[in-house]
């Protein structure tokens, strides 16, 4: 009779995982109408990526590609992390 007792327990907890397994996948009445909607703001989303740019940039400077005036060197020192050439 031990022996029976000791198998049921797993076929127990077998039976009891599949039926909380069955609760947590059903399909709730609230999540039918968030797909739709879900589907509407990747939509939206997408058309803003597609926007073109404005023809300036946030600090109100054109977006064209233009090359600077000067070279970087050349307009001050720059810093390469505490190496200097010459040494």
């Amino acid at each position: 009779m031990a022996a029976v007792s000791w198998l049921l327990i797993p076929l127990i907890a077998a039976l009891s995982a599949s039926l909380w397994a069955s609760w947590a996948s059903r399909r709730k009445a609230t999540h039918h109408g968030s797909d739709v909607s879900g589907v509407a703001g990747y939509e939206r989303f997408r058309q803003a990526m597609e926007r073109p740019r404005s023809s300036t940039s946030v600090n109100g400077s054109d977006d064209r590609d233009e090359a600077p005036a000067q070279p970087l060197a050349a307009q001050g020192s720059v810093s390469s992390g505490g190496a200097q050439q010459g040494d």
